[in-house]
């Protein structure tokens, strides 16, 4: 079974948690194209959505679905997401896309994040992705600094602007034993805007596809 196969098989999954009068929170990235590509089948239960990011939005709006602000919606009841790295407590690495400021921001916002990703993504320790970081231009050379002393090989993402009009950093080589505290580390560095670990907000629920079937955790 390929990647492409087992995306399609976790975002069939996960229309299953869509109810009536849902405001549904939608991330980004390739298995949440999927899951968008499929939700004409529940439509008639989505009264709107919230979106994480310029190119999810644009493809809610070819299918026709209400887009609404974190504003409008207030608590959002599910929000539905991808990761590039899940391990087995549900804490994620994501922002491979680039919109992980606006998706932390939404599933801070939730009642129940869903997760779906495939196999190749469930890890038993994060850091073999790099981990991305959301700064501002001007803090970007004390960052890389800073992330160096963790033992991190800063890359600066090339050619890539975030739609908050940020950069990003791009950490290799990171030996992440506690998600929690280097997330809270990162984020309290001066001229971080967000960072991708998603620790202290980690998934409610994790949908991985394998060979045969979708494993739930």
């Amino acid at each position: 079974m390929n990647q492409s196969h087992k995306k399609d098989l976790v975002a069939e999954a996960a229309l299953g948690y869509i109810e009536n009068g849902c405001i549904l929170g939608i991330g980004s990235g390739s298995t949440v194209n999927c899951f968008i590509n499929l939700l004409d089948k529940v439509k008639p239960k989505i009264e709107a959505c919230v979106s994480s990011s310029e190119l999810s939005t644009q493809l809610l709006k070819e299918k026709n679905i209400r887009i609404i602000t974190l504003a409008e919606s207030g608590k959002i009841p599910l929000y539905i997401d991808g990761a590039d790295e899940a391990n087995n407590h549900k804490q994620l690495i994501k922002g491979g896309g680039g919109a992980l400021t606006r998706e932390k921001i939404i599933a801070q916002a939730s009642d129940k994040f869903v997760c779906i990703i495939d196999d190749t993504k469930y890890v038993k320790q994060l850091g073999k992705f790099p981990l991305p970081i959301e700064v501002i231009k001007i803090a970007q050379s004390q960052i890389a600094i800073n992330m160096m002393g963790l033992d991190g090989r800063p890359v600066l993402r090339e050619n890539f602007i975030t739609d908050n009009g940020h950069i990003i950093l791009d950490i290799h080589n990171l030996n992440i034993l506690e998600p929690i505290k280097l997330e809270q580390e990162i984020n309290n560095m001066p001229g971080v805007i967000s960072n991708g670990l998603f620790a202290m907000r980690k998934a409610d629920i994790l949908l991985v596809a394998d060979e045969n079937n979708i494993k739930v955790y």
